[in-house]
């Protein structure tokens, strides 16, 4: 339950962040006295009052007063009609954002302010020279690390993305209001600019009304992308390479990214049937499009800057030979116009010229006007429910129709043509005529020419080159989403990385021998950057399938094939079946084989896996992996499908082989997850595959989120912990290196925290220069939303990893701690599953206790809350099962079993040990003061009201056992610590925490009552409305979600 922006600063200034609470909190009241009048707002004062004194009583240990207060609030609540609840929950929800808004804002102010700001690449680089690290070292380190972030969909952001928006124009307004030089005048006009965004606010619906598509939830990933990220990673980068050149005297090359990204989104299918091969492929050049066109954007730009003449002689014959083919062209199309029009009465052809209806300015089926826009959720190509080609957007605008060299042969008109096709040829005509009214004069007029002498402009001329080929790579894009033909010459479109960079670095080079280095150090080197970091797909997409999809696809090909039932066959037939199918040379899917539609879906994944490869793709994750045969079933489908799609195209694939990464999530898996990767690497065809294709680098997943739910948050992080220590040790062994990428979610219980304490927790030898990692849901908003706390998120990411590789955490100390963590762990997962899966009532129970049921109707991710149509607590996936706890303030999962487990220690006398283990081991160290974080927001009165209000007297024992084990988790945890109060060293938590209060307990209130009358009436649509705000509004305030 980490705040979202932990990392961002340590300490904010809060006079400061008070005076803006105070800014936005009156200008909040000053809309709403519009809105709602001066009464109601004097009412939620009154109530407002009313929880702060609750607050103050209940931490100055008067709790008799504390309870006759929230008694008051109770009754307050019990009385309001629907319409004022959900006024009141709306009001609180938004000074809870608004609070959020300017916390997060200070984070980022004072770490602006701080000189030398901790954990920065200046500190950090500083440290390790100090400790004794060369420079040379150094520099070596930083260039060869390889950190990827990766973006999911999974559904815990639950602010749509309008209101998104808004709260970052807020934060935008905050921080231009901040400006010492501003007027009267100029600050007034910042005033009215933020009454104007919360009166949006406040007249926008807060609720989504229909569940996000897959495609949806990537376009949000995209513009994180946009809005943020493009920003922040040229800034971020300048940031290493001055602090390099400082500390080594070498900058940071050009092109070497510590960091690149990737997605989930569109790629992971499991559990989610709406994520299908189509959605796929579209998410898939969607992102390649998107890249294209904020390339454009950066080259154009760039071309009005670059007006010098000098020039390297490499970059002026090039310029020269642009200028060339230019001519050439401008003759052949005028000889064509005058051969025209010396026939001016030449009957009317049988057919249309192709193009006939583009736009006169569009070249070579190309209009040069630039785009500004991604297709939106109007898309349609890529929202078609059924999958069938319809037109889109980019289709109705004139960009995707065919060109006319080669891409489609012209339109047929018959010679007894219908009414029909009369009537088509006519609005053809037409759209043709209307659209070259005036558009090649703008044209024009729009675009500059070139010169004719290369020497006046010889940057504007190969950049000019640069943008014709981005338009064309467009363009081709366009025709491949809507399955048209595209015969261009591949000369005429960028197909990798290397070949746009080629040009951009010429420039360079050209800039800095001629005397122009500190103006390629500008714009064109950030743009060098960011072709680097983000490569022609802006985020590779991962795939992601549960390992018993696999086994019934190959179930449904043995079975076919005469050769049993696979999924039947214990694990060495199996895994001698896959290695003979690997080493052999033809297809063993048979193209004509009758499938059933889920196994069908399986096969066509691979297939364009296939067609687009790993130059789109990133890695294929086989959730709920539990055995080597899981991996070689992955790359036997791989390899079928690419000799399938190779024989088709007559040619090779794209790009290479995609990356299989088994994904271990159950402590059964996770303790069996070194076997299962030595057996991999002693299989002679696995160990040259990865060292051929994946240059002899092995990379597996561990998940947090089901292992915690399984075992409880001590057990899963204990048995992580080995895991890990257990697969670096059996790629060792193999002379193989691996990457570990962490499936962290958002909340501790699904093992999330501050990114610098979750790296510098890790074994000692498993961060070695490289990591994958997931953000997920609101935390990616959150980290990566503005481009200040997301230029601090890469550098935190940056140095925690630098600082994992040169400077290991340490082991634990001796033997007998590792025996101890046995010892705890064994009795802390008895304790966990004792209560969520042994006890019978504990299921009924938590339905009862926390709004799991209605979560639901939120419509916050598009994938079901189930794997499977089950209602036990095993197959509910971990974000509903954290969501839940978290709302009613409990926040069970996160803690559940750690008290029993340290206290069965403590009480064997081995109190000081443990004390020992949290000053000199980091990994214990850190998981005690995230749980100490957890305890400092959960509230025992708060979740005792729901038991009391919403579960039946003979289930009200289990929560008054409960609660009695959360206050048994923290005395022991503050006698480890040695902390007399919760978050003793954490103050500023502490205090934002306090602040929330008076808005948050309210809500909660709220919430039990408005449960209450849902249950019910299961059908008012009313309550179910202001339910949803209330969820809302105390996510605002807890800062997390799932």
């Amino acid at each position: 339950m980490t705040d979202t922006t932990d990392d961002i600063a340590e300490e904010i200034s809060f006079q400061s962040f008070d005076d803006d609470c105070r800014l936005l909190g009156n200008l909040l009241n000053d809309v709403l006295q519009r809105e709602v009048g001066i009464a109601f707002v004097e009412k939620l004062e009154k109530i407002r009052i009313l929880a702060q004194s609750a607050c103050n009583m209940r931490q100055a240990g008067i709790e008799d007063m504390a309870e006759l207060l929230e008694k008051q609030l109770a009754s307050e609540f019990s009385k309001m009609s629907l319409e004022e609840a959900q006024t009141l929950a709306r009001a609180f929800s938004h000074y809870l954002t608004l609070m959020g808004i300017a916390e997060t804002h200070h984070r980022v102010r004072k770490g602006v302010n701080m000189a030398k700001l901790a954990k920065s690449c200046d500190d950090i680089f500083c440290q390790l020279l100090q400790d004794g690290l060369s420079p040379d070292d150094l520099f070596n380190t930083v260039c060869k690390q390889a950190v990827e972030i990766v973006l999911t969909a999974h559904p815990t952001q639950i602010n749509r993305r309008t209101l998104q928006y808004k709260h970052i124009k807020i934060a935008h307004l905050l921080d231009y209001n901040d400006r010492p030089d501003l007027g009267h005048e100029d600050r007034e006009m910042v005033i009215e600019d933020l009454v104007r965004e919360i009166t949006s606010i406040w007249q926008t619906d807060e609720l989504r009304r229909q569940k996000p598509t897959p495609v949806d939830e990537a376009r949000a990933g995209l513009n994180i992308v946009e809005q943020s990220l493009w920003k922040a990673v040229p800034h971020y980068l300048r940031r290493v390479s001055n602090a390099l050149k400082k500390h080594t005297g070498k900058p940071l090359p050009l092109t070497c990214t510590p960091i690149k990204f990737g997605s989930w989104m569109g790629g992971d299918r499991d559990g989610n049937p709406n994520v299908t091969a189509k959605v796929t492929k579209d998410v898939s050049l969607l992102s390649r499009w998107m890249a294209i066109d904020l390339y454009i954007r950066e080259v154009d730009s760039l071309r009005f800057e670059l007006s010098m003449k000098r020039c390297s002689d490499k970059l002026s014959k090039l310029a020269h030979a642009i200028l060339e083919d230019a001519n050439h062209e401008t003759q052949r199309e005028h000889w064509n116009h005058e051969t025209q029009s010396k026939h001016p009465n030449q009957m009317l052809p049988s057919k249309l010229p192709a193009r006939a209806h583009l736009p006169s300015c569009a070249v070579n089926g190309e209009s040069d006007h630039p785009r500004l826009d991604i297709p939106g959720s109007d898309y349609n190509q890529l929202n078609h429910k059924d999958g069938k080609s319809s037109t889109s957007n980019v289709s109705n605008a004139g960009s995707t129709n065919t060109s006319a060299s080669s891409n489609t042969s012209p339109v047929d008109i018959p010679r007894s043509p219908s009414s029909n096709s009369i009537q088509q040829l006519h609005a053809q005509r037409k759209v043709y005529a209307e659209s070259r009214i005036g558009r090649t004069s703008f044209q024009k007029l729009l675009e500059p020419k070139l010169p004719h002498v290369p020497g006046i402009a010889p940057y504007r001329v190969v950049l000019g080159n640069v943008k014709d080929k981005l338009q064309k790579t467009r363009r081709r894009l366009e025709l491949f989403l809507e399955d048209c033909p595209c015969e261009l010459d591949p000369s005429d479109y960028y197909e990798t990385t290397d070949q746009l960079l080629e040009p951009l670095l010429l420039c360079y080079e050209s800039m800095q021998s001629c005397g122009a280095g500190v103006l390629a150090d500008g714009r064109l080197a950030d743009l060098i950057r960011r072709v680097a970091t983000f490569g022609m797909v802006l985020m590779k997409l991962d795939l992601r399938q549960e390992s018993g999809r696999h086994a019934e696809t190959l179930d449904a090909i043995t079975k076919y094939l005469d050769l049993g039932t696979y999924s039947e066959w214990d694990e060495e037939k199996k895994l001698d079946f896959l290695t003979k199918e690997l080493k052999g040379k033809r297809p063993l899917v048979p193209p004509n084989i009758e499938v059933s539609p889920d196994v069908k879906e399986v096969l066509d994944t691979f297939r364009i896996a296939a067609e687009l490869g790993s130059d789109s793709l990133g890695a294929y994750v086989i959730s709920m992996a539990s055995n080597a045969s899981d991996v070689l079933a992955v790359e036997l489908l791989q390899k079928d499908a690419r000799l399938t799609v190779c024989g088709e195209l007559g040619r090779a694939c794209p790009g290479g082989t995609l990356r299989v990464v088994p994904l271990f999530e159950t402590v059964k898996d996770l303790r069996g997850a070194g076997a299962v990767i030595r057996k991999l690497l002693s299989i002679d065809w696995y160990r040259q595959h990865i060292i051929k294709n994946h240059n002899g680098h092995q990379e597996v997943m561990v998940g947090y989120s089901d292992s915690g739910k399984d075992a409880g948050r001590f057990t899963a992080a204990w048995e992580l912990y080995k895991a890990q220590e257990d697969v670096v040790a059996s790629c060792n062994k193999y002379d193989i290196k691996v990457t570990l990428f962490h499936g962290r979610g958002g909340s501790i219980g699904r093992g999330g925290g501050p990114t610098y304490l979750a790296i510098q927790s890790q074994p000692p030898g498993s961060v070695m220069g490289t990591l994958r990692s997931t953000e997920q849901g609101e935390m990616v908003q959150a980290k990566f939303g503005l481009p200040q706390t997301a230029v601090r998120q890469l550098e935190i990411y940056t140095t925690a990893v630098l600082l994992a590789t040169r400077r290991p955490p340490l082991p634990p100390r001796e033997e007998k701690w590792r025996n101890l963590m046995e010892d705890i762990s064994k009795l802390s997962c008895q304790s966990y599953r004792s209560v969520v899966y042994e006890n019978p009532e504990f299921l009924t129970y938590f339905n009862e206790a926390t709004p799991q049921a209605e979560l639901g109707y939120l419509n916050i991710g598009s994938r079901p809350t189930r794997r499977k149509a089950t209602t036990g607590i095993g197959h509910l996936r971990a974000i509903p099962w954290i969501f839940a706890w978290t709302q009613t303030r409990f926040v069970l999962p996160a803690w559940l079993g750690v008290g029993a487990g340290l206290k069965g220690a403590c009480e064997k006398g081995q109190t000081e040990e443990l004390k020992a283990m949290y000053k000199e081991w980091p990994f214990f160290q850190s998981l005690v003061d995230l749980i100490e974080m957890v305890l400092g927001k959960a509230d025992l009165s708060i979740a005792k009201q729901y038991d009391e209000a919403l579960v039946p007297e003979k289930r009200q024992e289990l929560g008054r056992q409960l609660r009695n084990e959360l206050i048994t988790t923290g005395k022991f945890i503050a006698v480890i610590s040695g902390h007399d109060k919760l978050l003793q060293n954490n103050r500023t938590l502490r205090r934002l925490i306090e602040n929330r209060l008076p808005f948050l307990n309210p809500m909660n209130m709220l919430q039990v009552e408005i449960l209450k009358r849902l249950r019910r009436d299961d059908d008012n649509v009313k309550a179910r409305d202001v339910l949803l705000i209330t969820i809302n509004g105390i996510a605002a305030g807890m800062r997390n979600t799932g």
